[in-house]
């Protein structure tokens, strides 16, 4: 029961002298915990951005946009019931709020589009279309 843990690879036997610095590093600033993760691609007219958001209900997700930053934010409460009263041998499922913040300068905000299905967040982040001067020539006096 006791071995139900998380794989992570194989350990190294070689010494190395920055593990233990390396361990506490990751168990402060663990971005895992703070944040979700997120693929954004490219098209020949837009950005499509795409988080992971399982267990998240629609409500609870919110996208803001202010000054050219775009503010993607997920709440999870627990609810601790007083018929829930299990012995967690390991709890590893994150509560509490989960935000990512992105730069959309060049993006038409205006235009953005945003689907969520099966725990993923999908937005559409057309780019702004930039106009070319039409082509002139100037007459010298």
């Amino acid at each position: 029961m006791f071995e139900l843990i998380p794989f992570a690879g194989r350990r190294s036997t070689v010494w190395d002298p920055f593990k233990e610095i390396d361990e506490m590093e990751k168990k402060l600033f663990n971005s895992d915990s703070l944040a979700f993760r997120t693929d954004v691609k490219e098209t020949d007219d837009s950005y499509v951005l795409e988080a992971e958001l399982p267990g998240f209900k629609k409500e609870d997700i919110a996208i803001d946009i202010e000054d050219n930053y775009l503010t993607i934010s997920a709440k999870r409460e627990y609810r601790k019931e007083d018929k829930d009263k299990h012995n967690y041998i390991r709890r590893e499922r994150a509560y509490g709020s989960f935000t990512r913040s992105f730069d959309i300068t060049g993006i038409d905000s205006n235009s953005i589009t945003a689907a969520y299905k099966d725990g993923v967040l999908e937005l559409k982040l057309p780019k702004e279309k930039i106009e070319t001067p039409d082509k002139r020539r100037l007459q010298i006096d």
